[in-house]
């Protein structure tokens, strides 16, 4: 019964004529347990989800529960033990280099923690060019140029390109990183824990900036976290994953307001 009702909870808050961009089918990663030669540690096992062009999707749950693994199998950073991923219906898993290649360029993430996603022997400019260099973005100037209006939709002073990252703060350092996920002006961006790491009085700045750039580049988020109050500011839909698996799906508001899962309410309750 409480399956039935979570299947109409999620149909519910899919009704809309925005098309899927994302879709998760049955999705599993399954790690070989070093322990146990004949076991496997199931990170991912059987998830399903669907995410709307133009929405947040939040994704929560305890650390270990599989969020992470999740977003790699996404972007196809794993090679998963069954299932598909569909970028625009295009099947991911069957796309050879070069198609992976394009889809990468609308796919891109934000990662955790805003000092180690950063190469400690490049310049500010270095560092958010590469994906420039990588997919041969335009001339050196153009590059140049477009380093340079990343900065200002990030609200990072130009004349911090020629630092290093160790000599800017902590919040700086994440607007470097989103200004490098935003240089190719993708479509879908994970943002894996991207606030967890900062302070308290920086995390609003940094979300409301995403929720800025959310309108300003047309872009869908899946927003990775395991703290409830950021998810319910800033998603539109919830899936909640406990121990590789999808326990509860839908509307942010119906989560917090009518959890079906006790592990959900365990969340809510902590």
């Amino acid at each position: 019964m409480a399956e039935q009702n979570i299947d109409d909870k999620e149909n519910k808050a899919i009704e809309t004529d925005k098309e899927i961009i994302l879709e998760v089918k049955d999705v599993k990663k399954w790690f070989p347990n070093a322990a146990k030669s004949k076991e496997y540690i199931k990170a991912v096992d059987g998830v399903s989800l669907s995410i709307r062009k133009g929405e947040t999707f939040g994704l929560v749950g305890e650390s270990g529960c599989g969020k992470s693994t999740l977003s790699s199998l996404i972007l196809s950073l794993y090679k998963a033990t069954a299932g598909e991923v569909y970028f625009h219906g295009k099947p991911v898993y069957k796309m050879n280099s070069r198609q992976l290649r394009e889809v990468r360029r609308e796919m891109q993430v934000i990662f955790q923690d805003p000092y180690e996603a950063l190469d400690p022997y490049l310049t500010i400019e270095e560092i958010i060019m590469e994906p420039l260099d990588i997919h041969k973005f335009g001339t050196k100037q153009e590059k140049r140029e477009k380093v340079e209006e990343m900065c200002r939709l990030v609200g990072l002073p130009v004349n911090l390109l020629t630092r290093m990252p160790h000599q800017l703060s902590g919040g700086q350092r994440q607007r470097v990183n989103i200004a490098r996920s935003l240089a190719l002006n993708p479509e879908f961006v994970i943002c894996d824990e991207a606030v967890s790491a900062l302070d308290v009085s920086i995390q609003a700045q940094i979300i409301n900036l995403l929720l800025d750039l959310k309108e300003q580049q047309n872009l869908t988020y899946m927003f990775i976290t395991h703290d409830l109050s950021v998810v319910k500011y800033i998603s539109d839909r919830v899936g909640v994953m406990y121990l590789g698996n999808m326990v509860e799906l839908a509307a942010a508001d119906e989560i917090f307001h009518h959890p079906i899962h006790p592990y959900t309410e365990a969340l809510l309750n902590a």
